[in-house]
């Protein structure tokens, strides 16, 4: 999935209209930029940062649950 860049403006501030977001989303802000993705139904998110900055979001789809409580 891809990451849609969100805006912020001038004053550093980060306007986000709740009633346009998706069901389930993740906001990613590191290093000034903001930054959504709608999470999908059935998956496994996992976001990997190095000294302080995110530098990866994986989305692992998995037909089978990963733990007791998705059974």
């Amino acid at each position: 999935m891809r990451m849609k860049e969100l805006q912020i403006d001038s004053r550093n501030i980060l306007s986000i209209d709740t009633m346009e977001l998706s069901e389930s989303c993740v906001i990613v802000i590191t290093d000034g930029r903001a930054k959504m993705s709608e999470l999908p139904p059935h998956a496994e998110t996992t976001i990997k940062t190095y000294k302080g900055k995110v530098t990866r979001i994986n989305f692992d789809f998995r037909s089978s649950p990963t733990s007791l409580r998705d059974l």
